[in-house]
């Protein structure tokens, strides 16, 4: 297996970083952190020292100076799990999980994963099981379905679910075998531009504005990864959009947010003022809805020549399940995790890894490829865009290599986060959160901004 140093080096080479910056890097402790049969902790570890190096190298364009990057394998993988950690003024979180969602069996004895957390998304799948949204009422229903005749419905009448495929079953579908010709991360020159200058500051990423349309984990840890290293991040959601509380205020530190609504030619105009401005521009909704509105990569390119356009899918941007809506918990179900997992603990049926590791990685990914895109656009000139993907990231994973007494790992208790926690205001109350695990010697990373109810600033830049 490789070592997560070689992990990242592979990072950095895919995304064209020069090798030799890799002496900077320091990274330290052991596998396994945490139980499980998979390699989480390195990729943790590899995902955030990959994008604390992009900062410290744009650091070096802009001003020069080399440093050293240094990341703590513990502090990262507990920075993967920073939601459960998260206390608002002294208050746990609240459930994670809608009433209904979850894990349910199938008249075929097959697992079904159900992904009920927006309103929505909960009344598609009561609709299309015809059953009222209790627990045992939709375990009736499925009975009288077979698994992949469910999901396939399912989907179709707009619900985000998945059935639970051994890694054997998932790599034999057509859409596997399309995702097994990409690469992790791809940046490719979309349009052409002048180089642009790096602004000044006294940070990594001082001055580089970035538009973030994202929810929930991987899309928002982006925007929050580049607002660590001084990225002035503006956060765009709308009044009607559904949201979850607890993750819109750990992924909210650091960050602007502004309503629009898309849905009216003012809102549109309002986003493309603010894009024609913008250096970095990150997304996290299904390939086409953003498309539809007049904000595709190559639009994005055209309102902004040299923009860096990012965007963030559940099963990539390829194959017959390009356009599936998806969720973390959703894609470790349909691509094996789920299953391995379960054998690995000895379990009959499904288990979850014990962080939502394709988020947070993805969300790192996503940040990392920014960055290098960025850089890549100071020297050739050009707009860029970065495609990531949830199932994309599961398969780095996986291809990692497997724990073998992964299990008899203990999990991580309270003394063992306490180190890696900061106390800090917010517009929510005092919080306690998980500081950022990437140390970097002349540009500590660090929030600048409080995390702030949705809607709290104008959708303006900054002067």
């Amino acid at each position: 297996m490789q070592t997560p140093r070689e992990i990242l080096a592979d990072l950095w080479t895919l995304a064209g970083g020069d090798p030799s910056a890799l002496d900077a890097v320091t990274l330290t402790g052991e596998e396994p952190q945490l139980p499980s049969s998979f390699r989480v902790a390195a990729a943790a570890q590899a995902s955030i020292a990959a994008a604390g190096l992009a900062a410290a190298q744009i650091w070096k364009l802009r001003s020069g100076q080399d440093q050293d990057v240094a990341v703590d394998m513990r502090h990262a993988v507990v920075e993967c799990r920073s939601e459960r950690y998260l206390r608002v003024d002294g208050q746990s979180p609240p459930p994670a999980w809608d009433a209904i969602a979850g894990v349910y069996k199938t008249r075929d004895r097959r697992f079904v994963r159900l992904h009920t957390n927006f309103p929505h998304h909960r009344d598609a799948v009561c609709k299309v099981l015809n059953c009222q949204p209790v627990r045992d009422d939709v375990q009736a229903a499925l009975m009288q379905w077979d698994g992949e005749a469910f999901e396939t419905a399912a989907y179709a009448g707009g619900c985000v679910v998945a059935m639970m495929r051994s890694h054997d079953e998932w790599s034999d579908l057509p859409h596997a075998k399309a995702l097994a010709g990409l690469p992790l991360i791809s940046i490719d020159k979309i349009g052409e531009a002048a180089p642009k200058p790096w602004p000044a500051g006294d940070r990594p990423l001082a001055g580089l504005r970035v538009l973030d349309l994202s929810r929930v984990i991987a899309g928002p840890v982006a925007g929050r990864t580049l607002a660590v290293h001084g990225a002035d991040v503006l956060l765009i959601s709308g009044p009607d959009l559904p949201a979850i509380p607890w993750l819109t205020i750990d992924t909210g530190r650091g960050k602007l947010t502004s309503f629009i609504e898309l849905k009216s030619e003012e809102g549109r105009d309002s986003l493309r003022a603010l894009l024609a401005q913008a250096d970095i521009f990150s997304q996290g909704y299904r390939p086409h809805a953003l498309a539809s509105l007049g904000f595709s990569p190559q639009e994005a390119a055209q309102i902004s020549p040299g923009i860096v356009y990012v965007t963030l899918s559940a099963y990539g941007h390829a194959g017959p399940w390009a356009e599936r809506r998806g969720f973390d918990s959703l894609v470790q179900t349909a691509t094996g995790f789920n299953h391995a997992e379960g054998q690995a603990a000895g379990i009959d049926g499904p288990k979850e890894l014990p962080a939502q590791m394709l988020d947070h990685a993805t969300g790192y990914l996503m940040a990392f490829g920014a960055m290098m895109a960025r850089v890549r656009q100071s020297r050739e000139g050009g707009s860029w865009h970065v495609r990531v993907s949830l199932a994309q990231t599961g398969r780095w994973l996986w291809n990692m290599g497997r724990m073998a007494d992964g299990f008899k790992t203990e999990d991580l208790r309270g003394d063992a986060v306490r180190p890696f926690l900061e106390q800090v205001p917010s517009g929510f109350g005092p919080l306690s959160c998980v500081s950022h695990s990437a140390v970097l010697s002349k540009t500590p990373a660090f929030w600048a901004r409080p995390a702030m109810p949705l809607g709290s600033h104008p959708p303006q830049w900054p002067r």
